[in-house]
């Protein structure tokens, strides 16, 4: 276990942003989790803060609380006649597990592959792109209850799975931190090909998980920055769901909107699209700049603060929303 004071989250965020934790911890098992917050005396009016990689983050100050970070990092499979159980430690980047199951065959988390994070965030985000999301294959999430120590497991049915969604992502869940997630991943063929950019891959005789996963950084590569390199969160804004009839009306005055049918009377439109139509790609604000190649993405262009960030975000807001009376939100957590 890793314990340190006044600790710098430079390193965790992707945002690259400098904010210190007063506590920082990282534990390696769900034992030395529980020993940490039985000694600390943890209850619920503790400010404790979970964290992954921080791609998911904005820290618009320094956090005056407890910072933790799982280093929990084992992969285990069990193999039935035609599927497989991986159960991921929370401290496992996303990309090496999508990596390690696309190397042995396994099909269902291909699509979601070079999406930064770890695992045990994409089990709270429920995080998605091309046509999957990771609720769509996760059985059970194991986690520990900050105020008692004591385990509990969350299985897919009670996660409550959305877009952009889950419990753990409400108020009074928020308690519960993640250690290992469970997934389902199948060994017979199984392909998503629905997203536009994949359906030519229907007419590759034997298709691989590792053949769609490589298609998927190709597109990722093309699109959005590499936190490595920019720093940014990714898609900063969930895609707005809005009814039927307010899509027909604004498809009446521009023809070109683009949609998704969520269910009868709802769609999705996405905000990408909304703020090209704006004339905000590129568009600078201070140290934040809307990424040129994908208008969904604020990038930090070597020296942004925090304020630099809302300010621009608030900005894109107010011009979809004065231009289409669609609200927009962050995806992004203010921290």
């Amino acid at each position: 276990m890793f314990i340190a004071e006044n600790y710098s989250l430079l390193r965790h965020n992707t945002f690259g942003l400098e904010a210190k934790a007063d506590l920082f911890v990282e534990y390696e098992s769900e034992e030395e989790l529980v020993a940490f917050l039985k000694n600390h005396e943890i209850g619920p009016d503790t400010n404790l803060l979970n964290i992954g990689e921080g791609s998911n983050l904005l820290f618009t100050s320094d956090f005056h609380g407890i910072v933790l970070h799982s280093a929990i990092k084992q992969m285990e499979y069990s193999f039935e006649e035609n599927a497989a159980t991986a159960r991921v430690g929370a401290g496992v980047n996303w990309d090496t597990f999508c990596a390690d199951a696309a190397g042995k065959g396994l099909w269902g988390v291909e699509n979601l592959s070079a999406i930064p994070g770890e695992t045990g965030a994409a089990a709270v985000q429920n995080i998605g792109a091309y046509g999957a999301e990771a609720g769509d294959v996760i059985i059970s999430v194991d986690t520990i209850d900050s105020t008692t120590g004591e385990k509990k497991i969350f299985f897919n049915n009670e996660c409550d799975y959305g877009y952009r969604h889950s419990v753990f992502k409400e108020p009074g869940m928020r308690k519960f931190i993640v250690t290992n997630v469970s997934f389902r991943l199948e060994q017979n063929p199984a392909p998503n090909l629905n997203y536009n950019g994949l359906r030519d891959l229907k007419e590759v005789p034997d298709i691989t998980p590792e053949l769609i996963r490589s298609r998927i950084i190709e597109i990722r590569k093309n699109k959005l920055p590499d936190p490595k390199e920019t720093g940014s969160a990714g898609s900063f804004f969930k895609n707005p769901v809005i009814e039927k009839n307010m899509y027909k009306s604004l498809k009446d005055v521009y023809p070109a909107i683009p949609h998704y049918d969520v269910d009868t009377t709802h769609v999705k439109v996405p905000a990408a699209w909304l703020i090209e139509q704006c004339g905000l790609k590129g568009y600078r604000h201070n140290g934040a700049q809307v990424y040129e190649n994908q208008p969904l993405v604020i990038v930090n262009c070597g020296n942004a603060i925090a304020s630099d960030i809302m300010e621009l975000a608030r900005k894109i807001q107010k011009a979809v929303h004065d231009k289409f009376g669609i609200d927009i939100y962050p995806e992004v957590n203010y921290i």
